[in-house]
């Protein structure tokens, strides 16, 4: 054992060695002596480890690549990701739509537009035009959304969990809010409702069950000490079986018999009705400020298809007050957000087109025809330019909504499945990655998982592209 061992490290090739080759030599051209001689040695280093802890099998096996061909190759990629950006576009065929992880909701050609024209030249962001004296920067986006939603005022800030933590820091510090067991989520990335009621300062109240909860149990709760009814859409999972929850409109009749507010955090929020296209039904922000609910939050990168942000609309007393909250200026959105979410809501004006124009959207609602016939699209060129060592097929998969909307629905969709005896798949998972752009896939049953739903069409070029890359480095 510890002579196989000794050979393994014998075999290690000196740094010098690895310079002297021609690869070496090309990447001291491409990224200096010093930075390719510390990726070397740093590489040499992990070997060296993992030869040392190898099992007999693993040596005997012959798993460790020691090449000089294959140590510089690996140490070229390294490099490359070491200098590239951080922050870089990237192909996604997870089938995710709203992938949090991949950025979430690509924006609109007309909020594209808007971004471009703000970044080049100063703007009118906090400007009176009439006047000529200083204005709000909110009034770029609450005029719109009060036409919209129906609401009396709006406000935004930079995400939805900003947005409840403002509402709550506002009306509710140091007094209860009362909530439903069954709606204390955790919206993602381990922040929870809790939580962040905590940190406004609200105390919370909890009442009814996990799975259910009566209007008596709100109204039992109500003392001197309530300051708002919170109301939390659980977007991100469903409570099935046997379930009750008081409606939105009992608890906006209860609260305001009692002079109290009703928040709702409807989280992804929609302006549309997707039901048409065959999701499950899912509350509207329209539909909430048509029953009464007094202040609402919602995100502006997820279902809304825009930038990120935290939009509240609701009644103007209890927004005025917001916006004159200290901690507001802290959560405040910049220029940027304001002119993509002013060019992605203008688009809601036009509800006949709407569905086409957000990106988002489109994704959710093409129909499994088109997506058949991009699968085919996609199938044939992979045929044409991968080599037998492949196979590459068509057949019907689910795509995902994502970030945090719709959890229990599966779309259906088109994907191409690609597997290999020759090659890892993992490795190609890997390889595909690292690719510049990035490409990120499933992996299912040991094979790669193109959904084309998320792909758009002039990604299948650079798809082929990566693939004839990853294939002439082996």
């Amino acid at each position: 054992m510890e002579d196989k061992r000794r050979s393994y490290l014998r075999k290690i090739p000196a740094v010098n060695d690895l310079l002297a080759e021609e690869l070496g030599q090309e990447l001291i051209a491409e990224y200096g002596h010093q930075l390719l001689l510390e990726e070397i040695r740093s590489l040499l280093d992990r070997l060296r480890k993992k030869i040392l802890d190898a099992s007999l099998a693993e040596l005997e096996a012959k798993l460790i690549d020691l090449r000089k061909i294959k140590i510089l190759k690996d140490v070229r990629e390294e490099l490359r990701v070491k200098k590239s950006s951080k922050l870089m576009p990237v192909i996604n065929a997870t089938g995710v739509v709203i992938h949090t992880n991949l950025g979430r909701s690509l924006l609109s050609q007309s909020a594209q537009e808007a971004l471009e024209r703000v970044s080049k030249n100063y703007s009118t962001l906090e400007v009176d035009r009439v006047s000529g004296e200083r204005g709000s920067r909110y009034e770029v986006v609450e005029e719109i959304l009060k036409e919209l939603t129906g609401a009396e005022a709006a406000l935004v800030v930079n995400n939805n969990a900003a947005a409840v933590l403002l509402i709550l820091s506002t009306l509710a510090k140091d007094k209860e809010v009362i909530i439903s067991r069954g709606q204390l989520v955790e919206i993602g990335g381990s922040f929870r409702i809790p939580a962040v009621m905590e940190q406004s300062g609200a105390k919370l109240k909890e009442v009814g069950c996990t799975n259910k909860v009566h209007l008596a149990d709100y109204q039992e709760a109500i003392r001197e000490e309530t300051a708002l009814i919170l109301k939390v859409h659980t977007s991100n999972y469903k409570v099935v079986g046997f379930t009750k929850e008081a409606s939105l409109k009992e608890l906006v009749n209860l609260a305001h018999h009692y002079d109290l507010p009703v928040i709702e955090d409807l989280g992804s929020g929609s302006l549309v009705d997707l039901r048409p296209w065959g999701l499950s039904y899912e509350p509207t922000v329209q539909e909430s400020i048509a029953a009464g609910v007094d202040i609402l939050s919602f995100s502006g990168d997820k279902l809304l298809g825009g930038p990120q942000a935290g939009i509240i609309v609701g009644k103007k007393k209890y927004i005025d007050q917001m916006k004159e909250h200290q901690l507001n200026r802290a959560l405040r959105v910049d220029k940027f957000t304001l002119a993509a979410l002013e060019a992605t809501l203008a688009e809601y004006r036009n509800l006949a087109e709407v569905q086409q124009r957000i990106p988002t959207l489109k994704m959710l609602t093409i129909s499994l025809e088109e997506l058949k016939a991009k699968a085919e699209d996609l199938l044939t060129l992979l045929r044409k330019h991968l080599s037998s060592d492949f196979k590459v097929g068509l057949r019907r998969g689910n795509s995902q909504v994502g970030g945090g909307a719709y959890p229990t629905e599966r779309l259906e969709t088109y994907v191409i499945d690609l597997s290999s005896e020759k090659y890892s798949i993992q490795d190609l998972a890997q390889s595909l990655r690292l690719n510049n752009p990035p490409i990120f896939t499933r992996i299912y049953q040991d094979a790669l998982i193109f959904d084309v739903r998320t792909i758009q069409e002039e990604d299948f070029e650079q798809i082929v592209k990566a693939f004839e890359e990853i294939l002439r480095e082996e």
